[in-house]
């Protein structure tokens, strides 16, 4: 039975977000609920940040868990009346405690893996949290079947294990009811989280490819919210992940964390690729650790393979000891050499790929005839995947090909095990096996060469064969796709395609020289003993707290709708423009210096057409009109360009080439405030950016009079920053002997004289201090620009009142444009606010009351209340 609040979930599937009254009185829960609450009043309300208004009511931090699965066992009782609970000994989420602090309490927020009557779901719940720790997401069966073996397992396995849906019959086309079963599958386990959810306290940390929306949904709620994600499966590359219809709302949804974990590099650098490729984000790496800035959040990215657990794994070895299973294995496999592979009956794990390479080395190394064994356990499926029944078949076949050719009375070369086995029995396999071999061809992370590890290296106190006797070694066979396969720098990786390559490595395991066993097995311990889930867990955590400690420092409130949902979070004195500030600021005063930035400031960056506007003209023409108003133009263009576009602007004072050039109002004549006068080396730079050019689609060079710029912001965003960070070092060695800067930023790399006197913050300082030679000191100062040279500007004037070039009066407005780390103290979100801002400040110049002097000059306190809107 579906609550209430699921009535609108399709909208939100659709990105519509509803929009609700707001409620008389907040409603706030306990910090643990004892009876399951209904909370679709809460689940109405609209985004707010939930800080000290809501008090903790329990001191101290806490966790909590959450995944598609609780890590507990659901069985029936025998007289039917009830169920019986126990937990999941295999479970890893389980391990993640042991290496949280002692005194952090740990819930566990998950669905069930039976289905409970819906009479039965409040008692149920009320005993899974008082005994468990657990709070149960009872999903009703048609969503789970759409939302888990549809979207989960049709559309998002398929494609983030590197399938795409070419036909119906191979990874199913995007379902779009799918999707929204996904997004309200999410909604009901946000529902749960929140039940139990104290904001200020908690942290959340959130498991796997099933709840990918989910952080929207608290984040929506809980601006601060303390919140990581782990991804346990392939993250694809974005070539592939694109092809995903509703990719952004999932990367935006993720984005809502604070820290996203992934196995490997490869998978991190994937996400990364995608959301530099279809959100242009890019990321910085800065002491060890990389982020992602995101509307003045930075979003962690962490690589940290996830372990095994060494005491549950150890424990399970001595009961598989006492079980005696070990040592009626070491009998029927006497004399024989063992490979062991355990894997998921799954498409993704190659089992037939391993099959093939044991056939094709039983026939190029006919030695080992007779006495190397493949054991394969294969696992019953998690789900319903695609084409299980024909990759099962084809496994039977192969085996019974194999056992036909191969095989001879009391010898088969091929056991498959197609049942369930205890994890005792498993251990005990490990035990006896000689090499264990992995043909994942895309496998998340894969855990069974770890397990095998610590099997090998056996227990102390054993009673019969598990004890630490003897030499200990192993070896391993692992497929390159798989995550666990780079931190075993030990193992032999194979790409298991490539079937004689697999044959040639699993001869190479079983014939390697006893002594090279050991030490490749010493190296593997030493790293999985050390490398455990207890390590993993804490590693994520301090990572999380590290990346959520400026929460309560920072500004936050939320924007956008639907998946477009995002967290705004700024410096305290980092704030929006207040237009009725600036305007009143701007009457007041008698003497005014406007300096303005072209390219992504009055003009936006994506416009292929760069000339002005006749909008920006009579804009412009209309605030240099007003003879207390001292306009600048400070570009980066060609002062030929600028000439041109603002001829009819003959009030306009304009400053092209960062300052190279300088042109006065109403004067036709440019300056030159560059020292060099040698351009020889264009001559040299000029054929390097060529050859650059021609190897890069969608780059240019644009020639200045004293620089060379290479941009390359139409070219593919990798391809073109590894180009520019080259061209950059060849251009370093070859101008090494010219006085010149070869410097990288925004989409170029330019080259441009080494001259002291020349950038945008200087001439913000010559046109400061002729205003002051002439006795017109500016009272009124507003700066406005996008990139790193208009940074300059920024700090020339927060030390111009101290150099006394400005006034202590002196009302500055120095203005970025987006919200990003700044030396200015203002924001503008885009071109066209800033437009908006400049046409209240041409009608207050147009108003009869700011010529004469007679605006409200009551004081105004710059930067107030409103300047937060």
């Amino acid at each position: 039975m579906m609550s209430r609040s699921y009535t609108n979930l399709l909208d939100l599937a659709s990105g519509n977000f509803p929009v609700m009254g707001r409620e008389k009185e907040r409603k706030r829960f306990p910090r643990v609920m004892t009876v399951p609450g209904n909370i679709a009043e809460l689940d109405d309300d609209q985004a707010n940040s939930v800080t000290s208004e809501n008090p903790s009511s329990v001191a101290g931090d806490r966790i909590i868990i959450v995944a598609n699965l609780l890590p507990l066992k659901a069985k029936r009782r025998p007289d039917n009346k009830g169920w019986s609970f126990s937990y999941n000994e295999d479970s890893l989420l389980l391990r993640v405690k042991d290496g949280l602090p002692e005194d952090m309490e740990v819930l566990y927020v998950g669905s069930l893996p039976v289905d409970v009557d819906p009479i039965e779901q409040d008692d149920v719940a009320n005993y899974l949290l008082e005994k468990f720790r657990c709070v149960p997401a009872f999903l009703p069966p048609n969503l789970l079947a759409k939302y888990y073996h549809g979207f989960c397992k049709k559309q998002l396995w398929p494609l983030f294990h590197y399938m795409l849906p070419f036909s119906a019959d191979h990874g199913g086309r995007f379902d779009r009811s799918m999707w929204e079963a996904y997004v309200s599958a999410n909604k009901l386990f946000s529902q749960k989280v929140i039940e139990v959810l104290n904001p200020e306290d908690d942290f959340v940390w959130i498991h796997d490819y099933h709840l990918m929306v989910l952080p929207t949904f608290l984040r929506r709620r809980f601006v601060r919210l303390r919140m990581g994600f782990f991804l346990h499966s392939p993250f694809p590359s974005s070539e592939l992940y694109r092809s995903l219809p509703v990719r952004e709302e999932i990367l935006k949804a993720l984005l809502n964390c604070d820290l996203i974990g992934f196995h490997t590099f490869d998978y991190a650098r994937h996400f990364l690729s995608c959301c530099s490729r279809m959100l242009g984000l890019e990321y910085q790496s800065k002491r060890g650790y990389i982020g992602l800035e995101y509307y003045g959040r930075t979003v962690g990215i962490k690589i940290m393979p996830v372990g095994i657990h060494m005491g549950h794994i150890e424990s399970v070895m001595r009961q598989a000891d006492k079980e005696l299973k070990l040592e009626e294995l070491k009998r029927q496999f006497e004399g024989k050499t063992v490979f062991l592979g355990v894997d998921d009956m799954d498409i993704f794990k190659g089992i037939n790929l391993k099959l093939l390479a044991m056939e094709h080395m039983l026939k190029q190394h006919p030695y080992w005839q007779g006495k190397a064994v493949l054991v394969q356990i294969a696992n019953p499926a998690r789900g319903k995947g695609i084409d299980l029944e024909e990759i099962q078949d084809e496994i039977e076949e192969s085996c019974k090909r194999i056992n036909k050719e191969f095989g001879r009375p009391g010898y088969e070369p091929v056991i498959l095990i197609h049942r369930p086995l205890t994890i005792s029995d498993r251990m005990a396999y490990y035990s006896v096996a000689e090499c264990v071999v992995v043909t994942a061809v895309r496998d998340g992370m894969n855990l069974t060469p770890y397990e095998y590890i610590v099997c090998r290296q056996g227990v102390s106190g054993a009673e019969t064969g598990s004890d630490l006797s003897g030499p200990k070694k192993s070896m391993l066979v692992v497929s390159e796709f798989i995550g666990c396969s780079p931190s075993l720098s030990g193992a032999i990786r194979v790409n298991p395609w490539n079937v004689e390559s697999t044959a040639e490595a699993m001869n190479e395991a079983i014939s390697m020289a006893e002594s090279e066993k050991e030490l490749r097995h010493e190296k593997h311990y030493r790293y999985v003993s050390t490398h455990d889930v207890a390590f993993w867990s804490r590693s994520f955590l301090q990572d999380m707290e590290r990346t959520c400690a400026d929460h309560f420092r920072k500004r936050c409130w939320g924007i956008g709708l639907g998946f477009g949902f995002r967290v705004v979070a700024l410096d305290p004195n980092f704030r929006k423009l207040s237009i009725d500030d600036i305007v009143a600021a701007y009457c007041r005063a008698k003497s005014r210096t406007i300096l303005l930035d072209y390219d992504g400031t009055l003009m936006p960056q994506n416009l292929i057409i760069k000339t002005p506007s006749a909008q920006v003209l009579s804009l412009l023409n209309r605030l240099c009109g007003d003879p207390k108003n001292l306009v600048f133009m400070v570009s980066g263009r060609g002062r030929d360009s600028l000439s041109k576009w603002f001829l009819p602007c003959k009030r306009l004072g304009l400053a092209a080439e960062h300052g190279y050039f300088l042109r006065w109002p109403q004067i036709e004549e440019w300056e030159t405030y560059g020292q060099s006068s040698e351009f020889g080396w264009m001559q040299i730079a000029e054929p390097v950016m060529k050859s650059y050019t021609e190897a890069t689609d969608g780059s240019g060079i644009e020639r200045k009079e004293s620089a060379l710029v290479w941009h390359y912001q139409d070219a593919d965003p990798g391809f073109g920053f590894s180009q520019a960070k080259e061209m950059l070092d060849h251009l370093e060695s070859v101008l090494a002997n010219e006085p010149v800067a070869v410097k990288s930023g925004q989409f170029i790399v330019e080259v441009k004289p080494q001259a002291s006197g020349v950038s945008k913050g200087i001439v913000a300082e010559k046109i400061f201090t002729s205003m002051t030679e002439k006795e017109k000191q500016a009272d009124f100062v507003l700066c406005i620009g996008d990139d790193r040279s208009d940074e300059d500007m920024f700090e020339i004037i927060g030390t111009a009142v101290s150099r006394r070039i400005l006034s202590y009066n002196t009302e500055i407005f120095a203005c970025t444009v987006g919200q990003k780390p700044s030396k200015a103290k203002y924001y503008l979100d885009d071109s066209s606010d800033v437009i908006a801002m400049l046409e209240s400040l041409a009608e207050a110049t147009d108003s009869p009351s700011s010529s004469d002097g007679e605006a409200d000059s009551s004081p105004r306190r710059v930067g107030s209340i409103s300047s937060f809107i």
